[in-house]
């Protein structure tokens, strides 16, 4: 087995031939004791499948933001302890994007510390605005190659540390499981807005897009139980009955009050914001919905029938311009391009339009700088974007909390790739919640949209053997 080293030998990139052919779910059950388990996986087969990540046991944890003027502070410091060094004796093509850095989540509400908001809805999670933990090692699964790798990058340059924390991984990997999966619960989720109070909050954004106030907004309702369970087993369904992209894992720690574990268990079609090594930006967003077919022929005729409506297109369209101008707070002048105008994609229970918009950071920039100008995202708050944000606090009856955050990775390297936390399990100690949601124009129809609501939900309950109560 060879060892690549970096020049300042301050990171670790091996080959694990042991885990070729082996589903990165399956390889972190043998870290499932160990605090902190992340895993980021790309559990169904697309143009941005290659790559899954799993880490667990991290050394530092940033779980606040910093003051307003940089939230992204003390997220910065704890980066900046790891070396930007890239492995040498292996061709970036081969090499794992990343090998250590920050893993974790930002919660929507994080963009009141972006942006002034009233203080209308309720907040009954007690969770953290952000949560990014700092792993020194990673084990990376090539999913194009049929790779894995077991990565690593000292933190404070102590590679004496990291060099045994890396035996530690290797013996685990070795013994596998380390404790048998429970089954999940049959769940019964109940919807915190009724029928016809969403349908109402549905017509009072019309009433403001009437008024010229906005051009659309997303509206969610949030669906919860009772839960007091062991959370991973969540995932194993989630990933096996609605496989996505951006299928995510990520351990909060213990309910403060009721010692609880809290996670969220996330099966993300949606990408948000992604940074390569030449800073290279790329966001894809999703506006517009149908449910699959019940066969072949059904599911073509509702592919043409989004791909051909006018209202589908055009509230895509609108927040193509909303993250477009995002990106150009961060990027250089004129290097935005929209590659990618609405082309089909499609998940177990939806198919939806999905736009690609690319441009290039400019110099002085960092992953942070990119966050702050175009966070949260503009396709799951609307446009204008603040304005937007007014009208969901004043619509939605509860804080969002992690759902349309963003989970991913932040490499020391300046590289970092992140989802928008749609068709996301929130497990906060007291409840499961599931947020949906949807895009309300002047086109839409109150009594359409609540049905929307109800497909998007309806791929992610099934898949934990859940289903919504009436």
């Amino acid at each position: 087995m060879t060892l690549v080293r970096s020049r300042p030998a301050t990171v670790r990139l091996e080959p694990l031939e042991s885990l070729a052919g082996v589903a990165p779910a399956e390889a972190a059950e043998a870290f499932r004791d160990l605090p902190g388990l992340a895993l980021l996986e790309s559990a169904r087969p697309g143009r941005n499948a290659r790559w899954s990540y799993l880490s667990a046991d991290p050394p530092a944890v940033v779980d606040s933001p910093g003051n307003d003027r940089d939230v992204f502070a003390v997220a910065r410091l704890a980066l900046a302890r790891m070396d930007r060094a890239s492995p040498v004796g292996i061709a970036p093509s081969d090499a794992p994007p990343f090998i250590g850095g920050l893993i974790g989540f930002l919660s929507y509400d994080l963009g009141r510390r972006l942006e002034r908001m009233p203080e209308l809805a309720s907040i009954d999670q007690a969770l953290p605005l952000l949560r990014l933990a700092l792993h020194d090692w990673v084990v990376a699964f090539d999913h194009r190659r049929g790779r894995a790798w077991l990565g690593g990058r000292a933190i404070d340059g102590d590679v004496m540390t990291l060099d045994r924390r890396l035996a530690i991984v290797r013996e685990r990997l070795h013994a596998g499981p380390a404790h048998d999966t429970p089954p999940v619960p049959r769940l019964a989720f109940r919807s915190g807005l009724a029928r016809g109070a969403y349908e109402a909050g549905v017509r009072l954004v019309r009433d403001a897009i009437a008024r010229g106030e906005i051009y659309q907004a997303n509206l969610a309702r949030r669906l919860a139980t009772p839960f007091d369970a062991d959370p991973w087993p969540l995932y194993g369904a989630l990933r096996a009955g609605d496989p996505a992209l951006f299928a995510a894992f990520l351990d909060l720690g213990p309910d403060p009050a009721s010692g609880t574990l809290r996670a969220i268990v996330s099966a993300s079609p949606e990408p948000f914001l992604s940074i390569d090594g030449d800073g290279q930006v790329t966001t894809d967003p999703i506006k517009g919905t149908r449910p699959r077919g019940r066969d072949r022929a059904e599911d073509r005729t509702l592919a043409r029938e989004l791909l051909c409506s006018v209202k589908d297109r055009a509230e895509n369209v609108m927040i193509v311009d909303v993250l477009r101008n995002d990106l150009g707070r961060a990027c250089n002048p004129g290097t935005v391009r929209v590659p990618r105008l609405c082309r089909l994609e499609r998940t177990e229970a939806v198919q939806h339009l999905v736009t690609t918009i690319t441009g290039r950071l400019a110099p002085g920039r960092d992953a942070f700088d990119l966050l702050r100008a175009a966070f949260p995202g503009g396709s799951v708050t609307g446009a204008p974007k603040i304005r937007a944000m007014e009208i969901i606090e004043a619509l939605e009856p509860v804080r969002r909390g992690p759902y349309t955050g963003a989970a991913g990775w932040f490499s020391p390297d300046g590289a970092m790739r992140t989802s928008i936390l749609i068709r996301t399990f929130v497990a906060d100690g007291q409840r499961l919640s599931l947020h949906v949601g949807g895009g309300i124009t002047w086109g839409s129809d109150p009594a359409a949209e609540w049905d929307e609501t109800v497909a998007k939900a309806r791929g992610p309950l099934r898949a934990i053997g859940a289903f919504e109560a009436g």
